[in-house]
């Protein structure tokens, strides 16, 4: 699928898309720690700006709970064997947010789940903004060239601090200062430093 024309992302039109960010992976994907923390800093403003948020696990009986770091306890939590998040459960469920367009996705694996993530969500016709910075993969490899996969597929390629600001899209929302403070301390290197991955702003 040819790459997409940016929808502008709003409050309105957006949802937060947390892919398997489990406690099983904590030893064996580059930089978890660092997803953690930047998928917090995303889940913190979809709080703040009250956005919905949707949350999968990949068999959670063997792969364990979302990590402890990420307080998804106020949001829906879908348990999978698919790779893909758009399982049947969470098709039905988007189905009360019909204004919402643009999903804005963190998680694990970037060249497997977050990547078959994209191609359904691209199927479906949302817009997908991959938050490069929140994405990873066991291998360095499989990571980058996922974003370039997921990029041919029509998806976005931002970072967290782009998207944060892009949503509000003026320092006179009314919650600007408090999402301010979560951007406060830039975001930890993800292990992107000098890797060639050509992100976008938001418009």
């Amino acid at each position: 699928m040819a790459a997409s024309t940016a929808l502008k992302i709003s409050t309105r039109n957006s949802a937060l898309f947390l892919c398997d960010m489990q406690e099983k992976f904590r030893k064996t994907i580059s930089y978890y720690p660092q997803i953690i923390s930047v998928s917090g800093r995303m889940l913190e403003a979809a709080k703040i700006l009250k956005l919905p948020v949707v949350v999968t696990e990949q068999y959670p009986k063997g792969l364990g709970p979302t990590v402890s770091e990420l307080d998804v306890s106020k949001y829906p939590v879908f348990p999978k064997m698919k790779f893909s998040m758009m399982i049947p459960e969470v098709e039905t469920h988007m189905k009360q947010y019909p204004d919402v367009k643009n999903i804005l996705l963190c998680g694990i694996e970037g060249h497997v789940c977050v990547q078959s993530t994209v191609m359904d969500l691209r199927e479906h016709g949302y817009e997908v903004n991959v938050i490069v910075d929140a994405v990873s993969s066991r291998n360095m490899v499989d990571r980058m060239y996922a974003f370039q996969r997921m990029k041919e597929a029509g998806a976005h390629l931002t970072t967290s601090e782009s998207v944060i600001l892009g949503l509000m899209q003026g320092s006179d929302h009314p919650d600007f200062k408090a999402v301010q403070k979560i951007i406060w301390d830039i975001a930890p290197d993800s292990g992107l430093m000098g890797k060639s991955v050509n992100v976008e702003t938001p418009v």
